[in-house]
């Protein structure tokens, strides 16, 4: 069944059918990669804003040594905001356009000093913010989009439930037909948040997001998928049409 389809028969059933879907679909990765999953990370959130910002189309080997190097060279980020815009090019050389991201990197965090709701430039304020408030005042700072705000609540020492959706996250979600096959990663942030349970906690949402990431790096692959060993191969839109088109 297309659960996409336009079948008005359907529409009642569909958004308690997909939730019911998507909280399956976490159950049985979460046993495949058995949580719950360690945090990557206990940077600040203003630490973990930069880190997301230089990891854009960047490896994370490249973006963690572009940080790291940024760090040794600035201590505070008061120092990366003021300084010379081409020593934090050079700092950043390892991620890719750096010479884009230093002068966006130093405007994001001019952006945080200005703005009445912070304390100068910190983002701790955030922590007593519900997700539904910090992600769109943070969407408001230029070149800070869904996927970089869900991830400084989420992954940084705030730990605040939202979600996050990369292009693994992503694809997986379009087979397994969660979202539809033409939604583009940004709208699907919210579509995806839709499906799971207003009350998970930060370490739930967490899970969710890394074993759909885990599953399209190890697994769901954008080329050759190894659907024989797929867990939830059964409730896979797209594997179900491509056994009818052989």
């Amino acid at each position: 069944m297309d659960l996409f389809s336009s079948n008005p028969d359907l529409e009642a059933d569909r958004p308690a059918a997909l939730k019911d879907k998507a909280l399956l679909v976490h159950e049985r990765l979460c046993q495949e990669y058995e949580c719950p999953i360690d945090y990557f990370s206990t940077k600040d959130p203003l630490s973990e804003l930069v880190s997301a910002l230089l990891s854009h189309r960047t490896k994370n080997k490249d973006s963690k040594r572009a940080y790291d190097t940024l760090r040794e060279r600035f201590p505070t980020w008061e120092e990366v905001r003021d300084a010379d815009v081409l020593e934090v090019e050079k700092a950043i050389a390892t991620c890719t356009w750096p010479e884009q991201k230093a002068p966006r990197l130093q405007a994001v965090l001019e952006a945080i000093s200005n703005a009445p709701e912070t304390d100068g430039l910190s983002l701790e304020e955030l922590a007593g913010w519900p997700a539904s408030r910090a992600r769109p005042w943070l969407q408001k700072i230029k070149g800070v989009g869904p996927k970089t705000s869900a991830a400084v609540l989420l992954f940084s020492r705030l730990r605040v439930p939202a979600l996050p959706v990369d292009s693994h996250h992503h694809r997986v979600a379009q087979r397994l037909g969660l979202i539809p096959e033409s939604m583009a990663v940004g709208p699907s942030h919210d579509a995806l948040a839709a499906l799971v349970p207003s009350g998970w906690d930060a370490q739930t949402v967490y899970d969710h997001h890394e074993v759909f990431m885990l599953h399209g790096q190890k697994c769901c692959s954008w080329r050759r998928p190894t659907c024989g060993r797929c867990p939830v191969y059964d409730l896979c839109v797209w594997g179900e049409k491509a056994e009818r088109e052989q």
